[in-house]
């Protein structure tokens, strides 16, 4: 069984556990506002990884990832769940993917071990596994769990307001994927301020992929990383940060979150975990000439 890397981010441990990989995903698909110009050269700055072969399409990832501290075993972002009804989205209707031994035999990590769930925000692709199913009904995946989420976002996705076609993805996951949990009393709701949460994590407001989309920052002593969710979509983005993706629900407030996130991450040399990146998924952001470059840890 592969083994991703373990990063360290002072006493605690980052690990990836893959979901699926996301092959042959067309540009043009992901970035309909993009022109011809933006994608010019851009596959020489590309890590090979994030390209197929045809050097056009996009390789990309669903995964979560296994945070240990000394105290708390904490899982960011879920992916997309097993046996979901997602008619509308076929690349997550109905699946049956080894996901949950995965964690076990990569990461070590028991369902009813884990302390936190956190999820940057509520699309299918981010809080699937919050449940599984049990004889027909939706239940709580990590029993033992706090699920850690922006209350923006259930309230939203739990409302008729949220339906509409940049959401058609994601329809269904507010009622079998968030309000078991909820119904559960297993929720604790994060303030659109963000703010920090337990010792080591704060909550970053990065609306615009999502009403209520967060980041996460993980800071210990001087070293830091971000789990950024859906900020970013591709290394495609550090690279031309104005490109929003067909999912930006709210185009203008996306593009200010990714400048803001790139921003930190520049100046405080963090680890960016990404939600869709390939290979390694993690790495670091630094300025270039003009604009900024990606490079994987």
């Amino acid at each position: 069984m592969h083994q991703h890397k373990v990063y360290r981010i002072g006493e605690v441990t980052i690990q990836k556990v893959l979901e699926q990989p996301l092959r042959n995903v067309p540009k043009s698909f992901v970035y309909p506002s993009a022109k011809p110009q933006d994608f010019e050269g851009i596959a020489e700055r590309l890590a090979p990884v994030d390209l197929e072969d045809n050097q056009d399409d996009l390789v990309q990832s669903v995964h979560t990832w296994v945070v240990r501290t000394p105290r708390h075993l904490v899982l960011i972002d879920t992916g997309s769940g097993n046996h979901k009804q997602r008619p509308l989205n076929p690349l997550f209707h109905e699946q049956n993917i080894p996901f949950l031994e995965r964690l076990r035999e990569e990461a070590g990590v028991d369902p009813a071990e884990v302390d936190y769930v956190f999820n940057t925000h509520l699309h299918v692709d981010h809080s699937g596994w919050n449940t599984v199913l049990d004889n027909e009904r939706w239940v709580p995946t990590f029993p033992n769990a706090r699920y850690v989420f922006p209350r923006k976002e259930a309230e939203y996705y739990g409302s008729p307001a949220s339906y509409n076609d940049v959401n058609i993805p994601s329809r269904g996951v507010f009622e079998d994927s968030v309000l078991p949990v909820i119904e559960a009393g297993l929720v604790d709701f994060i303030g659109s301020d963000g703010g920090d949460y337990l010792d080591n994590f704060k909550f970053i407001p990065t609306r615009g992929h999502s009403i209520g989309h967060m980041s996460i920052q993980l800071t210990w002593g001087s070293e830091t990383a971000i789990f950024g969710g859906d900020v970013l979509h591709h290394p495609i983005q550090v690279l031309k940060p104005h490109l929003n993706t067909v999912f930006c629900e709210f185009p203008e407030d996306a593009a200010a979150s990714r400048e803001k996130i790139l921003r930190t991450l520049a100046d405080d040399r963090a680890l960016y975990c990404a939600t869709h990146f390939a290979g390694s998924s993690a790495g670091y952001v630094t300025r270039a000439d003009h604009g900024y470059t990606w490079s994987y840890a």
